[in-house]
């Protein structure tokens, strides 16, 4: 799943590239999903609220 919008940060400025954020976004949704028991129909609100922690991850690393 690539999900593009707006409120993903400038991944350059803080030394990911963009396959490197994708894949630590699956791997956070796919956390989410392990805890929950793979329970159906929550992919698409994992993937998103593993999106939103890591651009705040990489975000803050920026700054740091």
């Amino acid at each position: 799943m690539i999900i593009e919008h707006e409120l993903l940060p400038d991944i350059d400025t803080c030394g990911v590239d963009s396959d490197e954020f994708r894949a630590m976004v699956a791997e956070r949704a796919y956390c989410k999903a392990e805890k929950r028991g793979f329970e159906p129909g929550h992919d698409m609100n994992d993937w998103l609220e593993a999106e939103r922690e890591i651009s705040n991850q990489c975000r803050h690393w920026s700054q740091g």
